[in-house]
């Protein structure tokens, strides 16, 4: 959902999505929340955060992943505590993804 949001609301810069623990696919309820806002991403996979995807980001977005995602040094790291949305109730997702829309635009706006 962040990347997708994101590249809808900061066109100018670039974000890869990435998970310490990536599911082996999106789950149909984050599918249907994020088809309701008009973005399709069934044809985007999961995949597994690395410490070479960490060290090419200007800032590293954490979604609660603690001691598990890679610590590079002088790296600027903002973490939002957010629940996983795999088996919660459409309309929990959809308070989950309008979070992170409103989190995203606040942090494209301090890009800008």
């Amino acid at each position: 959902m962040s990347r997708a949001i994101f590249g809808a609301v900061a066109p100018n810069h670039e974000a890869e999505s990435a998970g310490t623990k990536a599911a082996k696919r999106i789950y149909p309820e984050v599918l249907e929340a994020m088809r309701e806002i008009g973005t399709e991403i069934s044809q985007h996979k999961p995949r597994k955060l690395t410490r070479e995807m960490a060290e090419r980001a200007d800032v590293v977005v954490t979604m609660g992943c603690g001691d598990e995602c890679p610590v590079i040094p002088g790296k600027r790291y903002i973490d939002w505590d957010l629940p996983d949305p795999k088996g919660r109730p459409l309309d929990e997702v959809r308070a989950i993804r309008d979070d992170i829309e409103r989190r995203t635009r606040e942090l494209a706006a301090e890009l800008d």
